[in-house]
């Protein structure tokens, strides 16, 4: 894969749920696909979003299908790729970068009034900047409070 998300922002969602997605993710998705349109789902660990391209679809499956012979049953891997590849949607990009949230998404991933968007590579994490802020990820947490600081003014 010759573009990967790489990088880190925090943007404001509006009450409906639009996003302005930030130029990091903007030009890889540019440059990864035809598509204007966002796939979203549930990350399979932490409480946050996963997004990627159309075309990451494929990859996905790839290593859904290698992961099979390894899973404990049937069931397990039916599950999983119920997660993968059903509990998704599809936002469409306007010309201006921005997405609409889809709502159920939204509520997944309890995507209020921020949203952290964090680069993973093939993939790109939306984060609740508060829920970030919790994680057990030590570096994700500095990020999160890094992000935070830069964009919101200090209270007097």
């Amino acid at each position: 894969m010759e573009h990967l998300f790489n990088s880190s922002a925090l943007c404001t969602v509006d009450a409906d749920g639009c996003v302005s997605l930030p130029p990091f993710v903007r030009t890889t998705l540019e440059r990864r696909s035809d598509s204007p349109a966002v796939v979203i789902g549930l990350h399979e660990a932490d409480p946050c979003l996963r997004a990627y391209d159309r075309g990451y679809v494929r990859i996905l499956h790839a290593d859904h299908e290698r992961c099979h012979p390894a899973e404990s049953s049937s069931e397990v891997h039916h599950a999983r790729a119920r997660r993968i590849f059903g509990f998704t949607e599809e936002a469409w990009c306007d010309l201006d970068g921005r997405i609409t949230l889809p709502p159920l998404m939204r509520r997944k991933g309890n995507i209020e009034d921020l949203a952290l968007f964090v680069g993973t590579g093939g993939t790109f994490e939306i984060w609740n900047p508060q829920l970030a802020l919790e994680a057990g990820d030590a570096a994700l947490r500095e990020l999160a409070a890094w992000r935070l600081e830069e964009f919101l003014p200090p209270a007097n």
